[in-house]
Parts: structure tokens; sequence; C-alpha cells
């Protein structure tokens, strides 16, 4: 418990990053985009059609900016002083960590090792600590692969305890060698965990190649006769710490699960994988707070669980009813500048008013809320209301909503009346979790619905996130430095299109189930902005028609002769909007240290996730609503750089080995992501080889005046935001687009310019 007394310094504290000149910018660009819709409206009679098309597109532009205004409003975020913890509080809560893989080809055991051992490795008791590893397709290599870390982490572990290691991913850590070490006791025990992580790295190197070591032991008898998509529930205790009291020397329980799962069960994916670790660590160690992070994302800061207890804990931020904490998804490559910058403006933006969003890893949750509490339920001291005791602890109501196991719902109650968890053998409750794992359990339950991860979206996490503000809850963001955990990015290529329309699709599937914000806007406990910044996210994919159009706009008016854009002084609008826009956006990546050509690669990967990937998902929403089809969890390919050999690797974390950092090609393969950026590159050099030789129509059918030089920049400036197409045509093996994909965006480009010259 933390000690309220007031004199005390607090363990965290909210920090305001108003700037008025940013609002005024913000306003000033709303005001220029609402004048063009204003221009627009007025001449309307005096142009073609394309001027229709135009302020449709325009007025969905503003919409977002307005949006983007409102979030920006009163960014904020948490600073908290994990050093005095220990002098608060004098008995620190559990946490369950959760960590979910899916395939061992797409997601190496070797990453997962890497973050798990990682985790093992935080400055917090071990004995307050559990990993629990969620591998959903069932692969003994990942389960071989834990055996072996956990028997490294009883050297790792105490190692960067005892000489206060920063990064505790051996992967990342070693990839330096210490200067000026050489027969040191450090530089010796150094040497000697590098020798070991490099043989734990050969040892899972040589398995994945070769399958002797499953006859080596029975342990493995679990996984006879199993698929990824066809196996019963296999739970096993990898490592358990039993009797510890937190020394430095210990090492955290580590768990490995894996559901059962059959071709006629629909399992939820990602989401379904979580709830089942919810059940199984609620079976078996029921700590009051759990972190989950993706199998790529390691701790990158030591004292990452301390900081989120620093929130948890201060009276202050539990008045508020804090459900979780989120840090910021940052990662080790250059590949996700822009998320970084899109984290650090908006992020803040939606922190200061209910709390940010939960994105999926890296965040630590409240058991209590997860099992679907509101605030309602509780009284100010934080127990459950006489009301909310009757409608949850009631024994048929418990059995309804969390399924019929004995254990399960013990542990439910246990959580929900905040009961210290007593120390139990982890192997005594092995059968009470193969109960909870069947696919069949959650049938006729709350699980997925108002407990736990939310289904109905691959987006599983601002699905689960809008529920839980939806409740009245409150959450809070921390953007430590250094940054409290690491990934890689899928490469900007089809990898990356993948998972943009998996994001892009879940987020429209969640707009349109019952979590909407435009249902809930007005009947739930969400405020109102909160509302908005959720509008904003879970509409991306719906951003793809106006910008798709947007980009067609000044290729169809060379061609047609038609104006796109206002004339005389009136063009100043659009000149002061891009120039305010451009210098805007480039000042906030300059503001974090990124370049001028990291700034250009944003603006031009924007344009080509949105039209490309994102055009996509509203094909797949349109099939779910339908019925035609489900839509599918693809994950992505995971890499990360190889540890070198050697003192003459003198390398930065952010200057690390990992694919296509500083190439700058963008690679290709044959799938439909790639046409229609293709297809927009080559309309727009037609129009200008058009426009140049004079094959433009004659005359405007309108008295609004022709194309002209403004509508010829305009092709020229989205030419250069799709350059890395343009490059592609001359490009060979993956950094060139296809022929196949080249004629089909050829024929459509010809179809385009014939029908529009010729009506």
């Amino acid at each position: 418990m933390a000690d309220s007394s007031s004199p005390l310094p607090p363990l965290c504290e909210r920090i305001s990053h108003k700037s008025y000149l940013l609002r005024a910018v913000d306003l000033t660009i709303l005001g220029l985009l609402v004048s063009l819709l204003l221009y627009r409206i007025l001449h309307v009679n005096q142009n073609d059609t394309v001027w229709v098309v135009a302020f449709l597109c325009e007025s969905c532009f503003s919409f977002v900016w307005l949006l983007i205004t409102c979030i920006k409003w009163s960014p904020a975020d948490y600073k908290t002083y994990p050093d005095r913890l220990d002098e608060r509080v004098h008995d620190l809560p559990s946490v369950d960590m959760f960590v979910t893989t899916a395939d061992p080809v797409r997601e190496p055991p070797i990453i997962v090792v890497n973050t798990v051992l990682s985790l093992l490795a935080v400055n917090y008791p071990a004995n307050k600590l559990a990993c629990y590893v969620s591998d959903d397709g069932c692969s003994p290599l990942t389960y071989f692969s834990l055996k072996e870390a956990s028997k490294f982490a009883k050297i790792w572990v105490p190692f960067c305890k005892k000489y206060n290691v920063r990064v505790r991913a051996p992967f990342m850590y070693f990839l330096n060698p210490p200067a000026a070490t050489e027969g040191s006791e450090f530089g010796k025990d150094w040497e000697m965990m590098k020798r070991e992580y490099e043989k734990l790295s050969k040892k899972l190197e040589d398995a994945t190649g070769s399958s002797h070591w499953l006859d080596a032991e029975d342990d493995f008898e679990a996984f006879s006769n199993t698929k990824p998509n066809d196996h019963s529930i296999i739970v096993k205790v990898v490592w358990e710490n039993k009797g510890g009291v937190g020394d430095e020397k210990e090492v955290p329980h580590v768990v490995y699960i894996s559901r059962e799962k059959r071709p006629n069960y629909f399992h939820h994916y990602k989401a379904g994988a979580m709830n089942f670790l919810v059940r199984v660590s609620g079976l078996m160690t029921n700590a009051p707070y759990m972190l989950n992070v993706d199998c790529d994302m390691y701790a990158n800061e030591a004292d990452v669980v301390r900081q989120a207890m620093c929130i948890f804990l201060q009276k202050s931020v539990n008045s508020n009813h804090c459900a979780f904490v989120q840090y910021p998804q940052d990662f080790y490559d250059s590949n996700a500048d822009e998320l970084t910058v899109l984290q650090l403006y908006l992020g803040r933006g939606i922190a200061g008013i209910q709390g940010p969003l939960y994105g999926g890893s890296g965040c630590f949750h409240t058991r209590r809320v997860m099992y679907g509490l509101s605030l309602e339920d509780l009284e100010d001291d934080g127990s459950l209301s006489s009301i909310a005791t009757r409608k949850y602890l009631a024994e048929e109501s418990l059995a309804r909503e969390f399924g019929k196991s004995k254990e399960m719902v013990k542990s439910v109650v246990d959580a929900l009346q905040r009961k210290s968890y007593l120390h139990n053998i982890l192997k005594d409750s092995l059968e009470a979790a193969q109960e909870v794992g069947h696919c069949h359990y959650e049938y006729q339950t709350s699980w997925g619905n108002t407990i736990g991860w939310l289904y109905d979206s691959t987006a599983e996490d601002v699905n689960t996130s809008i529920g839980i503000h939806s409740r009245g809850w409150t959450s809070s963001y921390i953007i430590p430095d250094p940054p409290a955990f690491l990934g890689c990015m899928p490469q900007g290529g089809p990898h990356a299109m993948v998972q943009q329309r998996r994001w892009a699709t879940g987020l429209l599937e969640v707009l349109f189930n019952k979590q909407s914000p435009l249902i809930g806007m007005f009947r739930r406990k969400i405020r109102f902005r909160q509302s908005l910044a959720y509008l904003y996210v879970f509409s991306w994919g719906l951003r793809s028609i106006p910008e798709l159009f947007y980009c067609l706009l000044p290729a169809y008016c060379l061609l047609h002769n038609a104006a796109l854009f206002p004339k005389g002084a009136y063009l100043g609008i659009i000149v002061t909007l891009v120039g305010m826009h451009c210098l805007y956006t480039l000042w906030e990546f300059m503001s974090l240290g990124f370049s001028v050509q990291s700034w250009y690669a944003s603006q031009s990967f924007g344009r080509i996730k949105t039209t490309c990937s994102w055009l996509f998902s509203i094909l797949d929403i349109i099939l779910k609503l339908l019925g035609i089809s489900k839509t599918v969890f693809i994950v992505t390919k995971k890499t990360m750089p190889e540890t070198k050999s050697g003192s003459g690797s003198e390398k930065s974390q952010g200057e690390v080995d990992c694919p296509n950092i500083d190439s700058g090609k963008f690679e290709f393969d044959g799938s439909l992501y790639f046409l229609p950026g293709t297809f927009i590159v080559l309309v727009n050099l037609a129009a200008l080889a058009g426009c140049s030789v004079g094959l433009q129509r004659l005359s405007p059918r309108h008295g609004g005046g022709g194309s002209g030089l403004a509508e010829a920049c305009g092709c020229v400036l989205v030419v250069i935001l799709f350059l890395p197409f343009l490059k592609g045509m001359f490009e060979k093996g993956k950094y060139g687009i296809p022929l196949s994909t080249l004629s089909k965006a050829a024929f459509l480009a010809m179809l385009f310019v014939v029908f529009f010259m010729g009506n």
C-alpha cells in the first residue's frame, strides 16, 4: 500500500504541453481550409463538375484537420519518479507479464526469447513477477527455445542486476562491446555472458533446421500430431521461482501456454489468446496488474514496471481512476519516424483528454478493470460498492459471466476484492488451467463481450480501449527517455502494406460495431473530445477515397482543360495552405531530431499507405458487413539485427543492422496493393506529357477558366510523393514493380486518359 502522507513528494506528476503558438497554427490552417471551401461554394456554378468533387474531398480533409485540432488542444503526459517508490510503498504489487506469438517462421523464437529475457531482468522483485508466453502457433520450437532461455536467464538476470545493465535484451546489449574493461571482473563476466548467449543463439538456430531434440525428452510429447490451427491445450511451467524472496539472483516464473484451437471454432485471433492468458494467470498468480507486449517489443528500460507502478500507486492519479498505463511504441530501426511523431503530438493530445488509446503492446492493465468493472461499481476507497458486490459476486452471476470453472470464479472474486495473492505451487493449477483453455469454455459467457479483450475486430487493442473509456475510466501516458520498449517495424513494402491494411480494417470494424464512437458519443461515460479522438483513428480507412480522388484530380484537369484551383489572388489560399502544412509538419519532425529526408519519406509513405493499403480495408469491411467474408488476422514478419563479434562494431542503438534502413528503396511484389500507386503515377505522367505536347482539350466547357501552371504543379507534386513507384518502374528484383502490375496499371491509365480526353 502507498503511504498517503501529503508532505512526501509525489510518485508522478502530470505535465502539460500546451502551446498557444501551435494552437494558432492549427486554427490558421483550419481557417484556410474553410476559406477554400467557401470559395468553391461561391464559384461552383462557374466551373466543371470537378469543382464539386474537389469540394467533397477538401471537406473530408477539413473535417480531419478539425479532429486533429481538437485532439492536440491540451497535450499532456506523466513524469514518474521510480526512485521514490521504495520510500512510499512497503509492499510492491505483483505483475503478470504477457508475451504473445503466433508463428515461429514470421516471429522467430530468438526474437521471442530476447523479449522474455528483457522482461525477466527488469528492476522489480522477481517474486512479484511472472512471465506468460502465449504461443498460438503451438510450436515445439518456441517451447524448446523458452526452456533454453530459462536456463540462460539464471545467469543473465543476476548479471544485469549486478552491473545495472541498461539494455536487458541480449541481442541488443551485445551489439557493442564495453569500453576499456579488459582484465576487470566486469570484462570477464561480459565475455562469459556473450559466449553463453552465442551458444544459446546457435542452439536455437540449429533447432530450427533439425527436430532431433523433439525425441530427446518426453516433455515434447504434447506437441505430437499438432497443427497450428488444430491442437489441444498445452500449459507448461517452464520455470518456477519456488519460495522466492525477491533477491537479485532469482528469476521470475516462466509459463508457456497454447490454447486449444479447432478448424470449426472461431478463435478470435490475438484477443482470444489474451483472454486465455488472463484466465491462466488468474489461476496461477492472479496479479492485480498485467503487462502485455508483442513478441518483438523488448523492455529497453529496466525500471519500466516501477514507472507504471508510480502511476497506479499515486493516490492523486488513482482518484482519476486510471485503468491502464500506455507507453509509446518505439523502434530500433528508422522505418517508424512517422509513428514516432504521431505518438508524440497526437498521442500526447489524446492523453490530455481522457488518456491515451491502448496500443496493443507496452501497456499495463488493471485486472479488475479487465474483468468489466465500471467507475460506478467502486466506493471512494476503491472497494466494491454494495450494489456491485451483489452484481458481481453472486455465484450464479460469476459462473454466467466468467465460465463454470470454480477455480476461475474464486480467482475472479479475489481479484475484484483486491485480496493479496498467496504463493501457491504453479503446477497445482495446471489442471484448472487446462479447463479454461477449451474452445467451448467462453460459449455463453461475457468473455470478449464485456470482459477481457473485446472481440468483433482484428484491432482488439482500440476496441478494448474504447470499451474501457466508455465505462468512465481514464488512462495515463508515459514517454520515458530512454524509450520503455523497442521493436522493429516491417519494411516499407509488402509486409508494411499487409500491416497497414490489417490496422485500417480493424479500425473500421470498430467504427461499425457496437463500440462505435458515433453510437456512444452522447450516451456513455466517454468524454466528447475523447470520442472525437477515437473517430479520427477509426476513420483512417475511409480517408483513402478522398485522397485517391485528389491524387487524380490534377491529371484530370490537365487532360480536360478544367480549373482545379482558384485563379488570381485567390490561388494564394492554396499556396499558403500547402506551404504552412509542409513547414508545420517539417518542424514537427526536425524538432524531434529527424532529417528533412525522413520528413519527406514520411509524407510519401503516408500517401502510399492511404491510397494503396487502406483502400483495400474498405473492401474488407464491405464484404464483412454484407456477410460475404470475414476479416483475417495476418501475422507480419519480424526481423532483428545480428549480433556482431569483435570490437570493430561501433554502432549506436539507432544504427543497428535492420533491413532496409538507409537504402531508401521501396520493395514491391505482385500483390494488388501496388496497383493503385502505379496507376496514379502513370496517369499524372501521362497528363504532364499530354499537356507539354498540347494534347489537352482546346477550350474549357465552363466559364471558370482552363487548367494552367497550378494544375501542372499539382501533377508534379503527386509524382514526387509517389517517387518510390516512379523509381520502381526502372528497378529490377524486389525493388522493381512487377511487369504484371505495370501492365494492369498502364491499361487502366490508358482508359483514364482516353475517356476523360474524349468527354
